[in-house]
């Protein structure tokens, strides 16, 4: 038999970027009175609201947002400290009576909510700022081949463009002695208690990539290259996350000159559409038994989402659905 149930329900709402996660949120909160936890690596950064299409603060407004814009861009946000703070935000949230509406498309960070870590040790700061520079002056290829001789399995599922992936499993093999793809077969600790109803949106491919590129244009007509400016000022670590940012690396290469403006914007947006692809496969492989909604958060079609949270609440509660 399963252990006792200690937690209420909550819902996980994920999928490409550009899915409309963020509409379908606000609607499912407003409706069944939820709180929206932020699960999306990038959209914790103060600094990115325009480049990483944060939710307004008209929306914020209007129902209950957390962990979002709650770190400045020189601190580096991991799973294992998004996990903590995303626990204590669905509790404090469940502790109010209201549900946890956990949404974004770090697809790592919404499986680490619902079934924990592995107990994977933290860094020194000294490791990653020495694989960081060994990364920054080395061929491109070069970090995913030592990888691939120091920690062969997860060389295996690692692009070898994934260069933060790739830098976080070096600085575990040389922090600790052990591959990460060790630490990984370990058991997970800190899930969801509770019942969980994950929710993915796969919206068209074509029409999604669409969507990206437009998007993109809209967030520079908002001021997003204003916004890159301010960050490159402050002149931190090209290796930390923020910096990694979707657009930012490219439109900060315009803006030391070293990309024209109308290359540095096509060079962001074909970034933007792998990058959905690459979050769309793993949705496909990585979230089992989730209901998949292959439509758009704001289309007629997402409406079956809110109709099957709705059945799920009626359910885990002991009513008929």
């Amino acid at each position: 038999m399963a252990g006792p149930v200690t937690r209420p329900p909550a819902i996980l709402l994920g999928g490409p970027t550009a899915s409309g996660k963020s509409g379908l949120a606000m609607r499912l909160a407003e409706r069944f009175g939820g709180v929206l936890v932020n699960a999306d690596s990038m959209q914790v950064y103060a600094d990115l609201r325009v480049l990483t299409a944060r939710p307004s603060a008209e929306a914020e407004a209007a129902a209950p947002h957390r962990l979002y814009g709650v770190m400045d861009a020189a601190r580096r946000c991991s799973a294992g400290l998004w996990h903590g703070l995303a626990r204590a935000a669905a509790a404090e949230a469940a502790a109010g009576g209201r549900h946890p509406i956990l949404v974004g498309g770090t697809g790592l960070y919404l499986d680490a909510f619902r079934r924990g870590l592995s107990p994977i040790p933290d860094t020194p700061p000294a490791v990653r700022e020495r694989i960081a520079g060994r990364m920054a002056s080395a061929d491109p290829a070069a970090p995913h081949a030592e990888l691939a001789r120091r920690d062969p399995a997860s060389a295996d599922v690692l692009a070898p463009g994934d260069s933060q992936r790739i830098q976080r499993a070096l600085e575990v093999v040389e922090a600790t002695g052990t591959p990460l793809s060790q630490w990984r077969r370990r058991p997970r600790v800190g899930g969801w208690n509770g019942p969980v109803l994950s929710v993915v949106l796969t919206p068209p491919r074509e029409a999604l990539y669409r969507r990206c590129d437009a998007r993109f244009d809209r967030m520079l007509d908002e001021g997003a290259l204003g916004e890159v400016e301010r960050l490159a000022a402050r002149g931190l670590d090209r290796s930390l996350p923020a910096m990694r940012a979707l657009g930012v690396p490219h439109l900060m290469a315009h803006l030391d000159g070293r990309l024209g403006f109308d290359e540095a914007v096509a060079r962001a947006k074909t970034g933007t559409r792998r990058y959905a692809k690459r979050q769309a496969t793993w949705f496909r492989h990585r979230a089992p038994g989730a209901l998949r909604i292959e439509a758009f958060g704001h289309a007629m079609a997402a409406d079956g989402a809110a109709a099957a949270i709705e059945r799920f609440l009626l359910t885990v509660r002991g009513r008929p659905a």
